[in-house]
C-alpha cells in the first residue's frame, strides 16, 4: 500500500477516535442523568466494557490460539497502561476529583482485584480454569454491587450543564462512539505498524510501542475527552472499569477456554501493575484529599516512563 495512503488512513482513524470518545462521552453522561445513576457507574460499566472490547478480542484470540502468554501479556500490560499512563496524563489535563465512594468502595475493590490476581497468578504459575470461573463469578457480583451501591451523585444535580438527550439518541452515540473509537484504533494501529516496519522500526519496538499502547487508545481517547469536559467521575470510572474487566471478565473468559500460563511475566511486571493500584489508592489521601493532582499525575507518568524503559533494556 502506498505511504501517501497509509498516512491518510492513520489520520483517518485518529480523527474517528476522537470523534468517538466525544460522542461516547456526551451520551454515557445523558444516560445517567436519564437513569439517575451516577456517571462513575456508567463510566464503570457501559464505557469501561465497551472500550475493553479490544483487548477482550486480543485475549481471546490469543487463548483460542493456545498462545496464554498473549492473554495475560495484554491484560496486564492495558492495565499499568490505563493506570500510570492514562489516568496520569488525565490528571495532568484537569485534577481528577475522587468521591468517598470512590476511595471507600472502588478504589480498594481494583486493588483488592489486583492483589488477588498476582497472588494466583504466582502461587500456581497461572490461572486455571477453575479460577477463570471464579474470576466471572467475581466479576457478576461486581457488576451487581456497583448498580445497586449506585446513586445519582451530587454532579448530577439541576445545576449540571450536561444536555440530556432521549434515551433512545443517547444510546446510539454511545454505540456509533464505540464504534469510532475500536475502528478508529484499529486503522491507527495497523497503519502505524506499516509504517514503522517500513520506516526500519524493529517488530520488537513495535510490539512494545503501538499494539501494547493501540488497545488502550479507547480509554485514552475517552478519558482525555472527558476531563476536557470535566466529567472527572466518567474517566476515573473507565479506568478503574476497564483494569476490572480485564482481569476479572477477560481473563476468566480466556482461563475457561484455556488454563492460562504466567510463567512469561516476571515480578517487576507484577510489582507494577500492584504498585499502579496501590498509588491510586494513596493519592487520594495524598496532596489535595480526594483528588488526583497535577503532580500526582505526572508521578503515575514517570513511572510508566521508569517502566517503559526497563522493558527496552532488560
Amino acid at each position: 500500500m502506498p505511504i501517501l495512503v497509509e498516512i491518510l488512513l492513520l489520520i483517518a482513524g485518529l480523527i474517528l477516535v476522537v470523534l468517538g470518545a466525544d460522542a461516547l462521552v456526551d451520551g454515557a453522561s445523558s444516560v445517567a442523568k436519564r437513569l439517575g445513576v451516577s456517571e462513575f457507574v456508567i463510566g464503570l460499566v457501559i464505557v469501561g466494557f465497551g472500550t475493553s472490547c479490544p483487548e477482550l478480542v486480543v485475549s481471546l484470540t490469543g487463548a483460542f490460539k493456545g498462545n496464554a502468554d498473549i492473554s495475560v501479556g495484554n491484560v496486564v500490560g492495558s492495565n499499568i497502561f490505563n493506570t500510570l499512563l492514562i489516568l496520569g496524563l488525565t490528571a495532568v489535563v484537569a485534577p481528577v476529583a475522587v468521591t468517598s465512594s470512590n476511595s471507600r468502595k472502588d478504589i480498594p475493590l481494583a486493588l483488592l482485584i489486583s492483589f488477588l490476581f498476582v497472588f494466583l497468578a504466582v502461587q500456581g504459575d497461572g490461572i486455571s480454569r477453575f479460577e477463570g470461573i471464579l474470576f466471572l463469578l467475581l466479576f457478576i457480583a461486581y457488576i451487581i454491587f456497583s448498580f445497586k451501591s449506585s446513586k445519582a451523585s451530587s454532579a448530577q444535580d439541576d445545576s449540571e450543564q450536561t444536555r440530556t438527550r432521549g434515551l433512545g439518541v443517547s444510546i446510539l452515540m454511545i454505540l456509533l462512539g464505540l464504534a469510532g473509537l475500536i475502528i478508529g484504533g484499529q486503522l491507527f494501529v495497523d497503519n502505524a505498524c506499516s509504517l514503522a516496519r517500513e520506516l526500519g522500526v524493529s517488530d520488537k519496538i513495535i510490539a512494545i510501542t503501538l499494539l501494547a499502547g493501540g488497545t488502550s487508545l479507547p480509554e485514552l481517547a475517552t478519558c482525555i475527552v472527558a476531563a476536557a469536559k470535566h466529567k472527572d467521575q466518567l474517566a476515573l470510572g473507565n479506568i478503574l472499569g476497564s483494569n476490572v474487566f480485564n482481569i476479572l471478565l477477560i481473563l476468566g473468559c480466556s482461563a475457561v477456554v484455556t488454563p492460562l500460563s504466567t510463567i512469561s511475566m516476571n515480578f517487576v511486571d507484577f510489582g507494577v501493575l500492584l504498585l499502579s493500584a496501590i498509588l491510586i489508592w494513596l493519592f487520594t489521601y495524598t496532596g489535595t484529599r480526594n483528588r488526583i493532582d497535577r503532580w500526582e499525575g505526572a508521578l503515575l507518568v514517570a513511572s510508566f516512563i521508569a517502566y517503559f524503559a526497563y522493558l527496552f533494556i532488560q
